[in-house]
């Protein structure tokens, strides 16, 4: 069961019947939600027709790890990013292209089509962090929602979440360890729906549980249903070690049958959303 909010006070803010899934993972550092929101995104991008983009606002990112992408560092492009119009935004993506276009040139590619897009990291100048932001954000807000499928991975903790960097996702998926400072993280963090743009589905992602008392605990703590369970898969762990993405070191493993669960449940939010008639392996 997830939790779901009343409606934003602006109506055309969440309206999954007419657009593509729109998805965020948060969580505490740690607690899973990078290696669980690139494997989302790769089984998604198997299940569905249309493009996937994984949407990376970490700084300091794990996400291309999950994805199976070899990149440490991939940040918008400086040349991408022009000075913004008066009494406009600061910084905008160059005029010329759309945002759909600026996907398809700027993006990094990864295995089953999914593209990559990071907004920035913490390796350059500030200024150059802060051109980053403002074109991942115009990005993110102008994308074809009837095109393209969305999924972000958060920073770790609540900062990112509580300023309303998941105000594009209909659904966020709370990540969560049966540990007490991941249960401390994933109790601020479901007062989202509480926020004037929540979303409008939250769920509670229960990962690395090693058994029914584990999903029992974090029930009880946070006093809500889990919707979704992870159980811990040590060749995922292990595969890890040896930077190999989930999916390629534990294609067939509970990790990765738990993630495939999660991608129907959310799809299954979307009316419009048609699984692809494609055989995929």
């Amino acid at each position: 069961m997830d939790i779901t909010t009343k409606p934003p006070s602006d109506p055309e803010l969440h309206d999954p019947t007419g657009r593509h899934v729109r998805v965020a993972f948060v969580g505490k550092g740690g607690s899973g939600k990078s290696t669980i929101s690139g494997t989302f995104a790769r089984l998604l991008a198997r299940l569905v027709d249309d493009p996937v983009v994984a949407l990376d606002s970490d700084p300091l990112p794990g996400m291309p790890y999950a994805l199976g992408i070899g990149v440490d560092d991939d940040p918008i492009p400086a040349e991408a990013v022009v000075e913004g119009p008066d009494g406009g935004p600061r910084w905008i993506i160059d005029p010329a292209m759309t945002a759909d276009e600026f996907i398809e040139r700027h993006a990094a590619f990864g295995p089953d089509g999914v593209r990559y897009l990071q907004f920035g990291n913490l390796w350059g100048h500030v200024v150059a962090l802060r051109q980053a932001q403002f074109a991942w954000s115009q990005v993110v807000r102008e994308l074809d929602p009837q095109r393209w499928h969305l999924v972000g991975d958060l920073p770790g903790g609540t900062r990112q979440p509580m300023a309303g960097w998941a105000k594009y996702a209909d659904v966020v998926c709370v990540v969560v360890e049966p540990t007490t400072k991941s249960l401390l993280s994933a109790r601020r963090l479901l007062n989202l729906r509480r926020a004037e743009w929540r979303p409008l589905h939250l769920l509670v992602v229960a990962n690395k549980v090693n058994g029914p008392d584990d999903v029992h605990r974090i029930a009880d703590r946070l006093a809500v249903e889990v919707s979704a369970v992870v159980p811990h898969d040590a060749r995922v762990l292990d595969g890890d070690r040896k930077g190999s993405a989930p999916l390629d070191s534990a294609p067939d493993g509970p990790f990765a049958d738990a993630v495939t669960a999660l991608v129907e449940r959310v799809v299954g939010l979307y009316p419009r959303v048609q699984p692809s008639t494609e055989v995929t392996s």
